[in-house]
């Protein structure tokens, strides 16, 4: 019997968008927990040279003192850059039917906004322009949000 190759796992989402609606802040027992709604954009030029956009929503878990934080601080609209890993879960509808979700569980964020005002990126890099002085036609696509 040939042994099994094992390939190395990852599981790491980087992502930076603008929040759908404000954050819910819940317990699980004494676990705070917080879903935020994402909107991540893509722009991108079609076949006849038209800019085009494509947006992804996501639903982004964060647990304990992010979580709180989260609530404190974010609001519809804020901008976010996430860390985190997929997170797949099933359950039972009250109806008896069988669900499954897709969304991320969050390892850290980073408000945007905030940032932008003191002139620092995630990384801690200067950054060129503050959020609200970026032309909102931009490659892209960072201001273009559906809401």
């Amino acid at each position: 019997m040939a042994s099994e190759v094992r390939l190395p796992a990852l599981n790491k989402v980087m992502l930076v968008g603008r929040l759908t609606r404000d954050p819910e802040l819940r317990y699980a027992g004494s676990a705070a927990v917080t879903n935020l709604g994402l909107a991540v954009n893509r722009r991108y030029k079609d076949k006849s040279g038209e800019w085009k956009d494509d947006t992804c929503f996501v639903t982004v878990v964060f647990w304990e003192k992010q979580a709180e934080l989260a609530q404190q601080y974010l609001k519809k609209g804020s901008a976010v850059y996430v860390e985190g890993r997929l997170q797949s879960r099933s359950w039972d509808s009250k109806e008896g039917e069988k669900r499954t979700t897709l969304e991320i569980r969050g390892d850290r964020v980073e408000f945007l906004d905030r940032l932008a005002r003191r002139g620092e990126t995630p990384g801690g890099e200067p950054v060129m322009a503050a959020r609200d002085d970026l032309d909102a036609s931009a490659p892209d696509g960072t201001d273009d949000i559906p809401f």
